[in-house]
C-alpha cells in the first residue's frame, strides 16, 4: 500500500523503530524482511516512486542478470529480492527492462503491504541529541524530510547510486550527456546526424548505449582506458557480463558499426561552432557534431550521509552486519555494500545481506528472529564473508 503524507501528518514529529531510505530493490527487499519479522514501527521513505531509478533507465536497457522461475528447484531467481518471488514468472521476461522491474517491485509492495511513503525527500540525517526528545528511545536519529521530522532508533540507507551520476569526470564533460539522463536511445538517435557518436566508457552502460545506437544505424566510437571488453572473469563487477559480451560479439560478427578504442583516457571535451572534440591521451582525438555520451558510472559516495561513514579506497567501511563503523544504528543496504574489497553490487549479491541487517536490528529490539531461518535455508542470508576474499569470490 502506497501512502501519501498529508499536511496534517507532516506537522507531527513521528517516532519509529526503523526508517528505510529508498524504495528500490534494496529498500523494498529489506523492508520485506522486516515485515516477515512482524515489525510494525517502520517506514520506507521514497522521494519519487517505488523503483524510480529503474524507471529512469533508457527504454532499451535491460537487466544483465537473467531471471528464471527456478524457486521450486531451490534456486532463487537472480533478480528476486524476496525468498518467494520470481521476476521471470511475474513478468514473463528473462532480462527485464527497468520499467518492468519497477513494476515487479511495486507489486511486492502491494502484496506485502509494505509501509512505503512516496514523495518524501530525506534532506538531512543526524544523531539524536538533547535538543530533541524521543519518546520511546534514548538514542537514534533525527531525519529532516520534505514532509516533516521523523525520529527513528535505526536507519537503513538504501538510496542507491542512480541519483549521483559521475557526470563531471573531466573538463568539458558538461557538453556531454550522461547515459542515466537518456530516456530512450531511439529518441536520442533521432536528434543525431550522420556523424559518429562517441561513447566515453566501455563497461556495461557504455556497451549497452553503443549496441542500441548501432542497432539504430549509427556509427559509434567507444573510448575506454582499460578496454573491459577484452577481459574475462567470474565476477561481472569487474568485467563485462556474459549477456553483454554475447551481444557485443554477435553485433561485431554482423559488422555492426562499432569501433572499440582502448588504452585512451579522455582528458577533455571541447566544443566550437556545434562540433565536439573529444581529446584523449597520446594525441587521440575524436570529432563529431553529435553530443558525446558519458557512460562513466556513478559517484562512490553516499550523498547526505557521507559524514556518518568512514571510507577506504572509495568504499564505505562497514561492520560484519553492514553497520557504519562510526555511527551506531546506521546500516547500509544495496549496491555500495562492500567487504574485503569485494562489492555486493548486483541484486543477487546485495540481497543476501538484507536478512543480516534485519537480524541485527531485531536482536537489539528483542524481536523473535525465528522467521529468518527461511532466509538461511534459501541462500539469502550470507553471514560467512570468507567467500569474499579479493582474489576469489565464491558468491
Amino acid at each position: 500500500m502506497l501512502l501519501t503524507v498529508t499536511s496534517e501528518e507532516a506537522r507531527k514529529h513521528e517516532s519509529l523503530d526503523v526508517a528505510i531510505v529508498g524504495a528500490g530493490a534494496a529498500g523494498v527487499g529489506v523492508g520485506a524482511v522486516l515485515a516477515d519479522l512482524g515489525l510494525d514501527s517502520y517506514a520506507i521513505l521514497e522521494r519519487d516512486d517505488v523503483g524510480a531509478s529503474f524507471q529512469q533507465w533508457p527504454e532499451e536497457m535491460r537487466l544483465i542478470t537473467p531471471s528464471f522461475p527456478s524457486n521450486s528447484f531451490g534456486c532463487r531467481d537472480l533478480n528476486a529480492v524476496t525468498t518467494d518471488t520470481s521476476p521471470a514468472f511475474a513478468l514473463d521476461r528473462e532480462h527485464p527492462t527497468g520499467g518492468e522491474y519497477a513494476k515487479y517491485l511495486q507489486e511486492l509492495v502491494e502484496f506485502h503491504d509494505l509501509p512505503v511513503r512516496t514523495g518524501v525527500d530525506v534532506e538531512s540525517l543526524q544523531r539524536h541529541d538533547d535538543r530533541f526528545s524521543i519518546q520511546r528511545h534514548d538514542d537514534g536519529f533525527i531525519l529532516h524530510t520534505s514532509t516533516g521530522v521523523i525520529q527513528s532508533r535505526f536507519v537503513i540507507w538504501a538510496a542507491g547510486q542512480f541519483g549521483q551520476p559521475n557526470d563531471d569526470p573531466f573538463p568539458g564533460a558538461n557538453h556531454c550527456v550522461h547515459n542515466s539522463r537518456v530516456e530512450s536511445w531511439s529518441a536520442f538517435a533521432d536528434e543525431c546526424i550522420e556523424d559518429p557518436i562517441v561513447v566515453v566508457g566501455g563497461y556495461e552502460s557504455g556497451m549497452d548505449a553503443a549496441l542500441a545506437l548501432a542497432d539504430l544505424g549509427h556509427e559509434v566510437f567507444v573510448v575506454d582506458e582499460d578496454g573491459s571488453w577484452q577481459f574475462r572473469g567470474p565476477d561481472p563487477s569487474e568485467v563485462l557480463s556474459p549477456y553483454t559480451s554475447q551481444r557485443l560479439r554477435e553485433a561485431l560478427e554482423h559488422d555492426a558499426p562499432i569501433a572499440l578504442e582502448d588504452g585512451i583516457r579522455v582528458e577533455r571535451v571541447d566544443i566550437e561552432e556545434g562540433t565536439f572534440d573529444v581529446i584523449g591521451t597520446d594525441g587521440a582525438s575524436f570529432t563529431t557534431r553529435n553530443q558525446p555520451v558519458l557512460a562513466t558510472g556513478f559517484e562512490s559516495g553516499l550523498g547526505i550521509v557521507d559524514e556518518h561513514f568512514e571510507f577506504e579506497s572509495g568504499q564505505p567501511r562497514l561492520t560484519d552486519q553492514d553497520e557504519s563503523t562510526i555511527t551506531p544504528g546506521l546500516f547500509l543496504a544495496g549496491p555500495q555494500v562492500a567487504h574485503n574489497g569485494q562489492q555486493f553490487c548486483f541484486i543477487y549479491k546485495f540481497r543476501q545481506r538484507f536478512a543480516v541487517v534485519a537480524d541485527e536490528i531485531a536482536s537489539r529490539l528483542d524481536v523473535d528472529r525465528t522467521p529468518l531461518d527461511e532466509y538461511r535455508e534459501k541462500g539469502m542470508f550470507l553471514e560467512d564473508l570468507s567467500c569474499c576474499e579479493p582474489d576469489m569470490c565464491d558468491c
